[in-house]
């Protein structure tokens, strides 16, 4: 007895050195027993443990729920320690400390028990992750998580939610958050809520209205069908905005394509068969420039700009010194003559390059769509291949009213005969307006890639179209070209729908020969005395 408690002071000290701050260490972390609570073996229990860290607070909360929602978190059989694992590759898996997020080496995965979850706790935890979003000061992102809220609030979210709604800032935010709710209190009966969706285009609140409005409440179902009538407006609204945005796109497609060919009919009278290939050129320069800088798509896209204008107007020249400039006159021979060109062009590269398809990639900036609600949006492609039209036409604008070569070009296109006497040489004006509506050919394949595949027949989709455009916005007329590109574009877009694409292109024929047998020289006809004769 005497020996014990002679040794009895220093056992307590050797208690208080290791053992003591073991389960201080233990105490201190509240992160354990949260993570204890999660490796319970009823799901229900599990799901109090998502609440419990919810309402914790603990900034490690969003990680340690994203990784169990991911199957990463689990735990050692043996010590019990809590993990996330950073890669399930192999028989060894690198893993990380659940507490800490520091490395804690490998572990054989066979020493790993994974915390589960079945469907209705990955909801939750998904509608947890969107809870935690609406706290961060980012707008978007806060945005972004109360899309995702509608239609899956549920009843322990009304109060938090409540709360959100109460300090948020941001009205957009707001809205969606006063909808979400709106979706779960109209699912429980609630009348009223009807009223914060009106007008809503997301598409789980129209499926909880459309549900309400077969309700047996009278009440209910006339409030929730007026509401769906109002949306009904709205979603026709945004369809037809949607229309015009894709025929303006195709439209301005068709100005890029048909451009060029204007001002080389226009000025030389020659119906060039091969145009559609020079397009094709430019396509496939925006191809192979990407070949050239692999893993760099916007780099690429961006020199293929002035490369696609150049192979596609040196082709052009060729075209003019080889084979355009001994059939001068004869426009049937140099119909005939450029649809050879065309196919002798179409074979070169399915020999050179291959007869498949070749995809070009689109860089980051133009993937994607802008969301203007959440029945339109508008992609990026498209919209900035509308943009490089306008752009291409107001370039070329200048080049014809403020540059001496479009002041020959204009002369030549009024009165060839006239301006040769006095002085302009008609011959380099031909070979610089070819070069130049090749060009734009070439910078039309450029923007054509961003939208289709590349192939040896890109060109040949569109060589009718552009004669169309050329025909009914009249010959050699800039403007006539944008305004009957844009127009074509917009028409065929409206009757695809109900006509199908083949009759649509049919239908627009077959109006454009009825309009120009009231006014044969297009919407803007030339002006001189060679165009009145």
């Amino acid at each position: 007895m005497r020996m014990l408690s002679r040794f009895l002071p220093g056992l307590l000290c050797l208690c208080l050195l290791f053992g003591l701050p073991q389960a201080v260490q233990a105490q201190e972390d509240p992160g354990q027993s949260l993570l204890e609570a999660l490796d319970a073996p009823s799901y229900a229990d599990k799901a109090e443990a998502i609440e419990a860290i919810i309402a914790s607070g603990d900034e490690r909360s969003r990680r340690w729920l994203e990784t169990l929602l991911d199957g990463k978190l689990q735990r050692h059989k043996e010590t019990e320690q809590f993990v996330v694992v950073l890669e399930n590759r192999g028989r060894n898996w690198p893993v990380a400390d659940a507490l800490t997020f520091e490395e804690a080496g490998d572990m054989s995965r066979r020493e790993l028990d994974r915390i589960g979850i079945n469907n209705a706790l990955r909801g939750q935890l998904q509608n947890a992750l969107s809870l935690l979003d609406l706290y961060v000061d980012d707008a978007d992102q806060r945005r972004e998580s109360a899309r995702n809220l509608l239609g899956n609030v549920d009843a322990p979210m009304v109060e938090p939610l409540t709360a959100v709604i109460e300090n948020e800032e941001n009205a957009e935010v707001r809205r969606l958050l006063s909808q979400a709710l709106a979706i779960y209190r109209l699912e429980q009966g609630d009348v009223e809520a009807i009223a914060d969706l009106e007008g809503s285009l997301n598409q789980r609140a129209r499926s909880v209205l459309n549900s309400a409005a077969r309700s047996d409440d009278p009440v209910l179902a006339d409030a929730a069908s007026a509401a769906l009538a109002g949306i009904e407006q709205k979603l026709k609204l945004n369809q037809g905005l949607e229309t015009l945005y894709f025929g303006l796109s195709l439209g301005s497609v068709l100005v890029l394509a048909a451009i060029g060919l204007a001002i080389t009919f226009g000025v030389m009278g020659v119906i060039n068969m091969a145009h559609g290939e020079l397009i094709m050129l430019g396509a496939y320069t925006t191809w192979a420039m990407q070949q050239l800088l692999p893993g760099q798509p916007g780099l690429a896209l961006i020199l293929s700009i002035p490369a696609g204008f150049l192979v596609a107007a040196l082709a052009g020249i060729a075209i003019e010194r080889g084979v355009i400039q001994f059939l001068k006159g004869r426009p049937l021979e140099t119909l005939l003559a450029t649809f050879g060109v065309s196919l002798i062009l179409q074979q070169l590269v399915r020999t050179v390059i291959s007869p498949q398809n070749r995809t070009v990639v689109s860089p980051d900036w133009l993937s994607g769509s802008v969301m203007i609600n959440e029945g339109l949006s508008l992609t990026l492609n498209r919209l900035y291949v509308l943009g490089f039209a306008l752009l291409v036409f107001a370039g070329l604008m200048l080049v014809m009213r403020r540059t001496r070569l479009g002041l020959e070009v204009r002369a030549v296109t009024q009165n060839r005969a006239m301006a040769r006497s006095m002085g302009i040489r008609a011959t380099r004006v031909d070979i610089m307006t070819f070069a130049l509506g090749s060009g734009v050919a070439g910078l039309a394949g450029v923007a054509l890639s961003q939208l289709t595949n590349v192939g040896p027949n890109l060109g040949q989709n569109y060589i009718i179209d552009s004669f169309m455009v050329v025909v009914f916005g009249g010959v050699g007329n800039l403007w006539g070209t944008l305004v009957a590109g844009l127009s074509l574009g917009v028409i065929n877009q409206v009757l695809e729908p109900w006509a199908g694409a083949v009759l649509a292109k049919i239908i627009v024929l077959v109006f454009i020969i009825l309009f120009i047998q009231k006014r044969p020289r297009g919407l803007f006809p030339q002006k001189g005395r060679a165009a009145e004769g």
